[in-house]
């Protein structure tokens, strides 16, 4: 079939597909959004674990889902896809004199650890470690 027939069949074709796009999320599928990373904090004090998931939540310290403020959500995904190539070639920085807090971030293609001290040298660990603090308070409810 060609000319203005094929073209409107066509159509047709791609506006029921995109109907049904639409329509399935509202028949009981329930489709979960990726992790994008887990982050853990040790050092003075209890350990912190958050998981922050792509739809908006984060876990923290293995909790129930919480909502993530949508300014901390968005900087959760700019950090997975800034991390990605040092998780990919499994980054690692040693602990140096003044470190307080020790990091490990897991994702999706490799895990890195730094300690905080490191974040002063490099803007996307200093980013990490301020999600974090920020992450803890304002949606975890837990001091920084």
């Amino acid at each position: 079939m060609t000319g203005p027939r094929a073209v409107r069949a066509a159509a047709a074709a791609g506006l029921a597909v995109a109907a049904l796009a639409v329509a399935l999320p509202g028949c009981g599928l329930n489709v979960q959004e990726p992790d994008l990373f887990l982050l853990t904090r040790t050092g003075p004090g209890p350990k912190l674990t958050l998981l922050p998931n792509d739809s908006g939540t984060i876990r923290c310290d293995g909790g129930k889902a919480r909502t993530l403020p949508d300014a901390l959500l968005i900087e959760a995904r700019d950090l997975a896809q800034d991390l990605d190539k040092d998780a990919r070639r499994g980054l690692t920085i040693k602990p140096s004199p003044g470190t307080v807090f020790d990091y490990r971030i897991k994702l999706e293609h490799g895990t890195i650890s730094f300690p905080d001290s490191a974040a002063r040298s490099r803007k996307e660990l200093s980013q990490a470690t301020l999600f974090a603090a920020q992450a803890a308070q304002r949606a975890c409810g837990l001091s920084g």
